[in-house]
């Protein structure tokens, strides 16, 4: 079960990345601080897979495995920009549980992109684990405007989308380890991502640019921990498919509570702990369906 050891990796580097982005916000604006894990994350990967190429063998890329990863990466973009958007406008632990409402549209993405399996124990644990996530976000809805909550909402379809794009990727690349392939698809991604970003700001927001390097103590812990988060997203997504991997990343609200109490002085309700508790039990039924 090597992915479930990388997925709860993932997560906890992705919390960190987007505690990182979302203090960057303010200073750099929401694109700027979308291009921070690009830019400064692709200097990682990059060194690290030029460290690996004379032991390991890279993959060829072929023309689907390039569509794939060009569909993840656009989606990536435009769902951290609506993440961040999402952050502005509410607290830390909400805003990260209305993207967690991914897993949903992921699985029937999955069954309908790559013809993944479906099944209603399957699809039961996801919701389970869903509604732990709305219960866990401790928002009242009531008070809550429609925008955040369709951007946060779209923002975790398009996660779901890249998700897609990631695994189709690395599902089209010729036989061998998945930790290289992952790592070639993720210096890929970040490469495409990186000159889309540098584009778009060079051409309407040079500002931001300066900005973004003027901040580069930030910048470089928020790429590092999203090059090593994506590195783990991927090698998940390598090994089994992509809605197992985001189900199970659900325990990252748990992290992100976590956070809100440390961080963001947020406080944490009884219903979020319910919440908490629903959660758990959705990925435990997710796991052992899995296994069997």
């Amino acid at each position: 079960m090597i992915w479930v050891a990388a997925t709860l990796i993932a997560a906890i580097a992705q919390t960190g990345r987007n505690a990182a982005q979302a203090g960057l916000t303010g200073r750099v604006g929401t694109i700027g601080a979308t291009a921070v894990r690009f830019l400064f994350g692709l200097p990682f990967a990059a060194l690290f897979l030029l460290i690996l190429s004379p032991v390991a063998e890279i993959p060829s890329l072929g023309l689907r495995a390039v569509g794939f990863t060009a569909l993840g990466a656009a989606a990536q973009i435009a769902a951290t920009a609506l993440m961040l958007l999402t952050m502005r406008g509410q607290g830390f632990g909400i805003a990260t549980a209305l993207m967690k409402t991914e897993p949903v549209t992921l699985a029937i993405f999955g069954a309908l992109a790559l013809s993944e399996p479906l099944g209603p124990a399957r699809m039961a644990a996801i919701a389970l684990a869903t509604t732990g996530v709305v219960l866990a976000s401790g928002a009242r809805w009531s008070r809550i405007s429609l925008a955040p909550v369709l951007t946060g909402v779209t923002s975790g379809a398009l996660f779901g989308v890249s998700a897609i794009g990631f695994r189709g990727a690395l599902l089209s690349l010729p036989e061998g380890g998945y930790f290289i392939h992952a790592l070639t698809v993720l210096v890929l991604t970040l490469a495409l991502q990186s000159f889309a970003m540098l584009v778009w700001l060079g051409a309407t927001a040079p500002g931001t640019l300066r900005a973004i390097f003027a901040e580069w103590r930030i910048s470089l812990a928020a790429g590092a921990l999203g090059a090593f988060a994506s590195l783990f997203w991927f090698i998940g997504f390598a090994l089994t498919p992509a809605a197992n991997v985001r189900t199970l990343a659900l325990v990252e609200v748990v992290f992100a509570q976590v956070v809100s109490g440390r961080i963001f002085h947020e406080t944490t309700q009884r219903a979020q702990l319910i919440g908490i508790v629903l959660i758990v039990a959705g990925v435990a039924w997710l796991l052992a369906v899995a296994a069997t």
